[in-house]
């Protein structure tokens, strides 16, 4: 309707029509403004970032065994994390929203990125934590790719403040393991977690067996002592949000090491 028709308009009918649109303006702004909003499993936490120049070398190992970034979904979407945040390999998998604040010069408006957690920003215990030693307990800080750096602020920026929440993992496809050892020892490297990301739990069931409770070698590489030889392999898992699932017969009984199987998938 034109401007100039709204006089024709009856005061009570007018001001229906205009808190209409001003509710559908305010809903589709928080919509932009939060597109992770309904996955947040945290509140926002202050902490700081920075970058490494990252070539395709830098997307093969890490911290979290995750090895090829690229063939298991990662990308450079990714970021090592200070030891006060790492806990020991146990946040590995892990989904962090990222987004620049304070520094505004430096800074891209209204935008954030996702990453996840792949890799340990070890601490430099020869630097105060406030003076170089970014990684040093007790910083939260998160050090990203320059790729993921530069979609929430330009390079200028250096060590910058950030806030980060927790949100769960979007992942295409299944969660994967891939199993490797020798004879009666097996390891397990267990990756492209959805839902929260990061497994603090894993059990391994044989046909002939119970479940069997796993260790945590280092960052998402499980291991146990048993013999399985000749069994289809069932794995319980349970992420940090305290959520168990159960995939059955992901190996068949003629598994061997070395090779990567498919089981069911977190929701998200």
């Amino acid at each position: 309707m034109p401007p100039s028709d709204l006089h024709r308009l009856s005061p009570l009918l007018l001001h229906f029509l205009l808190l209409a649109s001003s509710l559908l303006s305010s809903s589709w702004a928080h919509q932009r403004s939060s597109t992770y909003g309904s996955s947040a499993l945290t509140e926002w936490r202050p902490a700081h970032a920075s970058y490494y120049a990252a070539d395709p070398e830098d997307a093969i190992g890490g911290a979290c065994g995750f090895g090829n970034l690229g063939k298991e979904g990662y990308g450079m979407a990714t970021a090592g994390l200070s030891e006060a945040l790492f806990e020991k390999g146990a946040a590995c998998g892990g989904c962090y929203e990222v987004r620049c604040v304070s520094e505004m010069k430096y800074c891209l408006p209204g935008t954030s990125i996702v990453v996840t957690a792949t890799n340990f920003c070890a601490p430099n215990y020869g630097l105060p934590a406030e003076a170089g030693g970014v990684c040093n307990p007790p910083n939260h800080h998160l050090l990203l790719p320059i790729q993921a750096f530069e979609k929430i602020a330009i390079w200028k920026a250096g060590v910058m403040p950030i806030q980060y929440r927790r949100v769960k993992c979007v992942r295409d496809g299944s969660i994967r393991f891939t199993v490797d050892g020798r004879k009666f020892f097996y390891t397990v490297l267990i990756s492209n977690v959805a839902g929260a990301g990061d497994i603090i739990s894993v059990k391994i069931k044989g046909s002939t067996t119970g479940w069997l409770q796993m260790g945590r070698s280092w960052g998402q590489i499980w291991h146990i002592n048993a013999d399985l030889n000749g069994q289809p392999l069932s794995f319980e898992l349970t992420s940090s949000d305290s959520v168990t699932l159960t995939s059955y017969n992901v190996a068949p009984k003629d598994w061997s090491f070395g090779k990567t199987y498919v089981g069911k998938q977190f929701p998200f």
